[in-house]
């Protein structure tokens, strides 16, 4: 036992005091800190970000500028009646001339009096003069949307004005229709559920999660693969293997780099949430109605449990490829399908947030190379039967059981087998010889 703890010891340190880890690591949290706090970054150099945009028009009592200027007025009337407008329409005197107009417009433009203007042209059916934004920025689609809105409520007022309904009347039909979401079980008694706050906030664990999860993956078990490459390219293994067993070697090297990964996810967490509670951010995930503390006990612990079993059956995977390559440069190639399942258990989690009820990820949730990240995605956003999670753990805690079983019969054989890799016929041939 003092062998597999100085095996541990030795993956440990090695790993943490080198220069890469520690670079790595410091560049990960800080790049997350900065993405962190980015909304505030942001903020401090856009000092105008929250005022309302100002566009500017032309105000005139001429006959063929009149329908445009009365257009101007009514949304100039509409935004000043509203509470925390992002538009203020700007009206400007009539120079009495179109290309002075433009040029008195653009002027104003320059001096970043206004955003943008209006200009107005001939009367059409919809009761509304041509309009034509302009602006010094590409694709300005949410003005000109903003704009649209505003007129579609003006021409739905007018048209009830016309109508003779009155102030009540227009208000009742104004007044928005509220439906409220919750997220039920129908196996389970009670009416209560996940609200729309609760869903969000386990749907960003989720997703963080997952993220953490397959970083842990591909860090660990390319770092394992390499790690026995290089004992091997080296002979250094014809040492080890006379003082310690291979199989304590394997799961000594596994366990080693789980504490190296478990000390990196710790620090990243400790990096995000030192930054989450900060008093500008605070405040901006009250305005978003996110409270940390609505995350599900239960959904915590199936994380923590997908993630240990996720990471302990790739990282033995890995440790096995690694034992059959005998040099570095062919590592890429080796590990390529073990890279390739692990991507795409997260891409199929990722890109299945908005559709986690679909045939395919319900299958792919009992595939064991799958459901460390499918099966986490399907309890933090839909009701799973305990039946089905406890399938699912089941066939992932056999799969770990046989890639152990075979890791460590091939880890015994391909540790000392130097020179071309190995065929199967010969892996298959050493790992009947060797009995665990």
């Amino acid at each position: 036992m003092n062998s597999f703890w100085t095996v541990v010891g030795f993956t440990v340190r090695n790993k943490v005091k080198g220069k890469a880890f520690l670079i790595t690591t410091l560049v990960i949290a800080l790049i997350m800190c900065i993405g962190v706090n980015i909304p505030y970054i942001i903020k401090q150099f856009d000092k105008d970000g929250d005022k309302a945009a100002s566009v500017g028009y032309i105000q005139s009592s001429r006959e063929e500028l009149a329908a445009g200027s009365g257009t101007g007025d009514s949304l100039k009337a509409y935004f000043e009646q509203m509470e925390d407008a992002s538009v203020q329409l700007v009206p400007f005197q009539d120079k009495g001339d179109a290309a002075a107009n433009e040029a008195q417009l653009k002027q104003a433009l320059t001096d970043k009096e206004i955003k943008g203007y209006l200009d107005f042209g001939a009367m059409t059916d919809n009761g509304f003069p041509e309009m034509t934004y302009k602006s010094e920025k590409l694709m300005e689609f949410s003005q000109t949307s903003t704009l649209q809105n505003a007129l579609q409520t003006i021409r739905m007022t007018t048209v009830l004005q016309d109508a003779g309904l009155t102030a009540e009347q227009m208000m009742q039909l104004n007044t928005p229709i509220n439906i409220q979401s919750v997220q039920i079980s129908a196996t389970e008694d009670g009416t209560t559920g996940r609200t729309p706050a609760e869903q969000g906030v386990n749907m960003g664990f989720i997703y963080v999660m997952i993220i953490f999860l397959f970083m842990a993956i591909m860090t660990s078990g390319q770092l394992i693969a390499a790690e026995v490459t290089a004992e091997k390219s080296s002979r250094v293994m014809e040492i080890l293997i006379t003082s310690v067993s291979p199989l304590k070697q394997m799961f000594g090297k596994i366990f080693g780099m789980f504490i190296v990964v478990l000390s990196q996810v710790a620090v990243y967490v400790i990096v995000l949430y030192v930054n989450v509670t900060l008093p500008h951010n605070k405040e901006t995930l009250m305005n978003f109605d996110i409270d940390l503390s609505k995350i599900e006990p239960s959904l915590m612990i199936y994380a923590l449990l997908f993630f240990f079993t996720g990471f302990f059956l790739f990282a033995t995977l890995y440790a096995a490829v690694g034992s059959i390559v005998s040099r570095t440069e062919d590592l890429g190639q080796a590990t390529m399908p073990m890279t390739l399942i692990s991507l795409a258990g997260f891409y199929i989690s990722i890109f299945s947030l908005s559709s986690p009820d679909s045939m395919l990820v319900k299958i792919t949730s009992f595939i064991p190379l799958f459901s460390p990240f499918v099966m986490l995605l399907r309890l933090g956003l839909t009701d799973v039967p305990f039946w089905e999670v406890a399938i699912s753990i089941g066939l992932l805690l056999v799969a770990i059981y046989i890639a152990v079983y075979i890791s460590a019969k091939i880890y015994r054989t391909g540790v000392l087998m130097y020179g071309k890799r190995p065929s199967w016929k010969e892996i298959r041939k050493a790992m009947k010889a060797y009995k665990i």
